[in-house]
């Protein structure tokens, strides 16, 4: 077996051109369909990471985010002051309004969200990068990172202009690699006489014992007066992430599907042309004992290492677009949402086995042709 691994290597850099060409096109398509997995895995993750395992959050029933709730002010009240107590709480509005993006003329929808009480003590991943937190009862709003550097007038004592209001930027902050910094934080009180809201979006707590989440969850949704959900707020965003995700995915896995014919179909004729060329050493090999079966496993072989060099070369790849940062609507908030690329150890194995599953598809008909040769024709070539 070591000397067929070895026959193959050495044959794959003997043509080192065509090998290199060969497993350039299917490390192109391990590339594309890298990419397109990191970025359904990057909003995932990004919205997750936006959720605590303590926090639980309370939205109106059947609703399917917080943008389409309304928890009127008695049911907050409610929530509120529930037996076991609340250490942590805040009741916020959530509505979206439309920016334009810098540096262009384009427009995309902001998610805009009122806070009130333990907000930011409830984030902990939130800190100031510059400027101050906005005053209560003002038309000061701060902004997310992301928000700064793409839309035009969200810029640290910049002027925003909405709901028939001028909101002063006072205030930008990191929320880290989560939702939060894709939005627009002020004061709920304010923001909802100027949206001429009369209900928050949700209630947000924190639980004392995060592992009560089901008695939590059956008090307050079998209370009659009210008609709230709870969930977890990991669980929650988990949920947000599900619907663009998913599409990402089944995009990602169609593209390489159809992209994957070609890079098959380039690795068929490398490996054609490679038992052409070899028709004398193929029946030296068999002349001299070797069965068929090992003619066969030593060309599989040869595609088989094609196919996991194009993979490394695609993953290698890839694993640059880390460093980037994109936006994207998310289809179950309508809000732009900005978050990075994330190369995971199962987008990893998952573009390996694709490229070797390739390698395999392209080499396994040139290596049934090379097992069946006849020994006699194949030495009278030589």
């Amino acid at each position: 077996m070591k000397l067929l691994f070895a026959y193959s290597f050495r044959n794959l850099l003997a043509r080192r051109l065509t090998t290199l060409l060969t497993a350039g096109g299917m490390a192109l398509v391990v590339f594309a369909f890298a990419a397109i997995i990191m970025l359904a895995e990057g909003l995932e993750t990004t919205l997750v990471d936006s959720g605590s395992f303590q926090n639980a959050i309370v939205i109106r029933k059947s609703s399917n985010s917080e943008v389409q709730s309304g928890v009127s002010r008695d049911e907050a009240a409610i929530v509120e002051t529930q037996p076991d107590g609340r250490p942590l709480l805040a009741k916020e509005v959530v509505v979206l309004i439309n920016l334009r993006k810098r540096g262009s003329s384009g427009t995309s929808n902001v998610t805009i969200r009122g806070v009130s009480g333990a907000a930011s003590a409830l984030r902990p991943q939130l800190r100031m990068a510059a400027g101050r937190m906005p005053r209560s009862g003002s038309a000061e709003i701060m902004v997310g990172e992301g928000i700064a550097r793409r839309f035009q007038g969200a810029g640290l004592d910049d002027t925003l202009s909405f709901a028939k209001n001028e909101w002063n930027v006072v205030g930008i902050f990191d929320a880290g690699n989560t939702g939060f910094s894709s939005e627009i934080w002020g004061d709920a009180d304010q923001l909802m006489q100027a949206f001429r809201r009369q209900a928050y979006s949700s209630v947000l707590f924190q639980m004392r014992d995060p592992h009560q989440l089901e008695t939590i969850k059956r008090r307050i949704e079998g209370d009659p007066r009210l008609t709230l959900d709870l969930k977890r707020e990991v669980d929650y965003y988990r949920e947000q992430s599900e619907m663009t995700a998913t599409f990402l995915r089944i995009l990602g896995t169609a593209l390489t599907i159809i992209f994957s014919i070609g890079a098959v179909v380039g690795a068929m004729i490398t490996m054609y042309a490679a038992v052409a060329n070899r028709t004398a050493e193929i029946g030296t090999l068999r002349a001299v004992g070797f069965q068929r079966s090992a003619i066969l496993s030593a060309f599989l072989v040869e595609s088989l290492l094609l196919g996991l060099a194009g993979g490394l070369g695609g993953l290698f790849l890839a694993s640059f677009l880390q460093f980037f940062t994109v936006s994207t609507t998310n289809f179950q908030t309508f809000a732009e949402l900005a978050f990075q690329f994330q190369l995971s150890l199962q987008i990893v194995i998952e573009g390996l086995g694709f490229a070797v599953v390739m390698g395999l598809a392209g080499g396994l008909l040139p290596a049934l042709r090379a097992a069946r040769m006849n020994i006699v024709e194949a030495l009278r070539e030589a």
